[in-house]
């Protein structure tokens, strides 16, 4: 018999397993407590249900990434540390690449699956931005976590396919993703700051 302590731990990696050799749509509870060697009590008592497995992954993965050294970010530009991080957050994700592509495909199956998938990256996307040094707080901040919801998305369908050593491929759409969303933000500053400063004189006219 397991350890209770050992029993969140068994049972997410048992979970993991069965979602690259089975697929994820296909597991059930049942699978994951006789995979990991636990009963059903026991692996309710840690897991209410295959959605909290997947929040479990999800929050080591952040974790892993949050815990990673920022200091010789300080220098860098916001887009180059959101960069690393992201890169980092690649890095974390590829032991378990079948296991999360199997988790993906069940969730476009289901849409009550897609959308609590969806929120919980955009939770994640906010503490990445925070990772970055970015604040994520108030509707700027969700807005940022929702663009960067949106990068990690088209990014991952790169990652997904890329089995070099040195993930060059997925750097490459990262590095594509974060100049044109770059751009994008410029432009839009740039229109704002030229609105306020037709502003005065546009109504000074119309007056």
């Amino acid at each position: 018999m397991a350890k209770k302590t050992d029993i969140p731990k068994k049972a997410l990696e048992a979970a993991l397993d069965l979602a690259a050799t089975v697929g994820w749509r296909d597991v059930t509870m049942r699978d994951i407590a006789d995979q990991a060697g636990v009963s059903l009590v026991e692996l309710r008592d840690a897991y209410g249900s295959k959605e909290a497995l997947v929040d479990a992954f999800v929050a080591g993965i952040d974790a892993e990434v949050l815990a990673g050294d920022n200091a010789d970010l300080a220098d860098e530009s916001v887009r180059d540390r959101l960069f690393d991080v992201m890169m980092r957050r690649f890095d974390a994700l590829s032991p378990h690449k079948q296991a999360v592509g199997s988790i993906v495909m069940a969730a476009t199956c289901e849409p009550g699956a897609a959308l609590a998938g969806a929120c919980r990256l955009v939770g994640s996307m906010r503490w990445m931005l925070e990772a970055a040094g970015v604040d994520s707080s108030g509707l700027a901040g969700r807005l940022r976590a929702k663009g960067l919801t949106a990068i990690h998305v088209d990014v991952m369908l790169t990652w997904m396919k890329d089995d070099s050593e040195d993930m060059a491929a997925t750097m490459a759409a990262l590095d594509k993703r974060l100049d044109q969303a770059e751009q994008m933000m410029n432009s839009l500053c740039r229109f704002a700051r030229a609105s306020r400063a037709s502003g005065p004189e546009d109504a000074g006219e119309a007056a």
